[in-house]
């Protein structure tokens, strides 16, 4: 190859300590100055600023505090307000927003200025953290967006031209110089560097890629220079795969987020229409002072609000989306957290998913007068040129193996069967086994054949002429997280399953080494899915783990469809609800432990909140509750269940 020489200058770099790895053991929680820079949380933090003036200067100037708290209210409540009236207008509905201003303004038109003015800032305050969660969350999944490059250097006649990446079609070289992001999901052809793929596959540890290797657009090349191949055109990328999920991301509300939202309308009002009756059956039943009834029905306005009850579940679910997200697990929305903490069954499908999907070479048996290092030569030199995947792996073994490298002649493949060629003038063939079924075969040849198909191999036959040489034998391997994956699983109480197309034999044999509970071999993409409604009745929630386009029925018809983001179809990550994006199948056992935590959270807010509500109406009624406490019991116990749902950022 010609010595290229750029004409241009190397692209904009990125920022790099947004793309540098994690460091191991670091826990990473809230981020305070993030939260300082929320909106929401700057309009909280002013209005309880004019808020503390306004009070340090009440009773002297008493015209300047008024001015000074209706600031206070204006600066916390806008947004808040704004949300409120809107949801009345165009829903004609109540919610929390509106309820808490009235409540406000109620408490101010009785000359409680402060305790409205605290009203509204603990308002805004929560409001802001829980804004904080959503940014937070969305940030964590979406911060890739940021990392994708708009031009790549494509190499041409020995030249290098600058094009934007969706030009770009396989088969084009490019340059990736030191420091820059890849523009392209491709191949290694020559070069070496160590590649940061953490935007990716959450990986922590920059991977060294050189010639032969695959990699991702939106990774960060490390100190070489990287000559790469395109694989696949731009919009079919890893990244861009990534980018839809993520606009698919926060979208999809859990169920009893559902059921909280209608319930709020429902209770609002019954909430607005308990005040106004209190407000007027007070003084005329019980004789109390139109003011104080007043006062006390402010009281009941506010902590009868179902604010904290509101704010009991998303901030949960989007943290444990965000956390999710650090280790690679993109859930496209809350329901399938709180859907995931119910798992009885994970279903996995083998091949790509429990097997790394790439068969290899595992047993080579010479026949007498062969050498096995001579005969694999042989095989290798007629199977490395063709393209079927048995065939790459047998040349591939002979490459890894050291192997002499010889080269067969006149290479032809026999349909329905295998492949033949001539080396040094000698007919070689690789190919089915069914020649061995012949009269006058030895018996150990089939007996042989016969061990190694009932461990679930591939078996074929490599031939000198019309002479049996040996016996080649090759199996999908197990991924090396399987066992522990399964395991982990069991040991969460849930039963582990495989659904496979393949014979019952290999299933098996794969079943055993992996611990694996329920086998189903032998089943198309539509039995598949029936299996998966049949586990779904008999043991409850299903999550179903898959990577080929045979999978994406199934992973539909599952309670919680989980899709392999490296290695997987576009088809089956785009029907999954869960992307399992560095294909670390260990990792869905802690998504399980993590959403149980989002599950039990959930519960200790729901809890916490309806007590709390309780309670202050109780005292409200049954005693002289006053209103700075029923400001401060409420609005706190909003600020503690989202603090709490904060917990799972870490």
């Amino acid at each position: 190859m010609k010595a290229i020489q750029p004409r241009i200058s190397t692209a904009a770099q990125v920022d790099e300590h947004r793309l540098s790895p994690k460091r191991p053991g670091r826990k990473r929680g809230p981020n305070f100055k993030m939260m300082l820079k929320n909106r929401e949380m700057q309009a909280a933090l002013g209005s309880g600023i004019m808020m503390l003036a306004a009070w340090g200067i009440s009773g002297r100037y008493e015209l300047i505090s008024i001015v000074m708290y209706i600031a206070a209210y204006t600066i916390g409540g806008w947004a808040k307000a704004k949300e409120g009236v809107e949801t009345l207008v165009k829903d004609r509905d109540l919610d929390v927003n509106l309820l808490m201003i009235a409540a406000a303004i109620g408490a101010a038109a009785i000359g409680y200025w402060n305790e409205g003015a605290m009203l509204i800032f603990i308002f805004a305050l929560s409001g802001a953290l829980e804004s904080y969660t959503t940014e937070r969350s969305h940030k964590d999944i979406s911060s890739l967006i940021g990392l994708k490059p708009e031009t790549a250097l494509r190499l041409q006649d020995g030249t290098v031209e600058q094009v934007a990446i969706e030009l770009l079609q396989p088969g084009d070289l490019l340059l990736v110089k030191p420091g820059e992001i890849l523009p392209s999901d491709g191949k290694v052809y020559k070069g070496y560097s160590a590649v940061n793929q953490a935007s990716i596959t959450g990986e922590s540890i920059p991977v060294e890629k050189s010639a032969g290797d695959e990699v991702y657009a939106g990774t960060m090349n490390g100190e070489g220079a990287l000559y790469i191949e395109v694989t696949q055109p731009a919009d079919n990328t890893l990244f861009s795969k990534i980018i839809r999920l993520v606009e698919e991301a926060q979208s999809e509300v859990p169920a009893s987020q559902r059921f909280i939202e209608k319930f709020e309308g429902i209770y609002a009002k019954l909430v607005v229409l308990i005040t106004l009756v209190l407000v007027l059956a007070m003084p005329l039943l019980f004789g109390i002072a139109w003011g104080d009834a007043f006062y006390k029905a402010m009281v009941f306005l506010v902590v009868a609000s179902p604010c904290a009850l509101v704010a009991s579940i998303m901030p949960v679910m989007l943290s444990s989306i965000s956390s999710s997200a650090r280790r690679g697990l993109l859930f496209k929305g809350g329901a399938h957290v709180e859907n995931m903490a119910k798992t009885a069954v994970v279903a996995f499908d083998k091949t790509g998913t429990l097997t790394r999907g790439v068969p290899e070479v595992t047993d080579l048996i010479a026949a007498s007068g062969y050498d096995e290092m001579n005969l694999l030569s042989h095989a290798a030199a007629v199977e490395s040129q063709s393209t079927h995947p048995l065939a790459e792996a047998i040349a591939a073994r002979a490459i890894a193996a050291g192997a002499p490298l010889i080269q067969a002649e006149d290479v032809r493949a026999i349909t329905g069967w295998g492949i033949e060629g001539r080396i040094a003038g000698e007919l070689w063939k690789v190919g089915k086994t069914d020649v061995l079924d012949q009269a006058d075969t030895d018996p150990a040849w089939l007996q042989l054949r016969s061990e190694l198909e009932h461990e679930g191999k591939t078996v074929s036959v490599i031939m000198q002429g019309d002479q049996i040489a040996g016996l080649i034998a090759l199996r999908d391997t197990v991924r090396p997280q399987a066992m522990k994956a399964v395991k982990r699983l069991q040991e969460l109480g849930i039963k582990v399953a495989m659904l496979t197309g393949d014979r019952q034999a290999t299933a098996d044999v794969i079943a055993k080494e992996t611990g694996v509970d329920l086998v189903y071999a032998g089943l198309l993409p539509e039995q598949k899915v029936e299996r998966v409604r049949s586990l779904r009745e008999q043991y409850g929630h299903v999550v179903m783990v898959g990577d080929g386009v045979n999978d994406a029925p199934a992973l539909a018809a599952a309670t919680v469809g989980m899709g392999m983001g490296m290695s997987g179809s576009g088809t089956a990550i785009e029907v999954a609800d869960v992307v399992l994006m560095n294909d670390n199948i260990e990792e869905i056992a802690w998504s399980v432990t993590q959403s149980r935590r989002a599950a039990s959270v959930v519960k200790q807010n729901i809890v916490f909140a309806i007590s709390v509500i309780t309670i202050l109406i109780a005292g409200n009624f049954i005693s002289e509750l006053a209103l700075p406490l029923g400001v401060i019991g409420h609005e706190g116990s909003t600020i503690l269940v989202i603090l709490n749902g904060l917990r799972l950022l870490r």
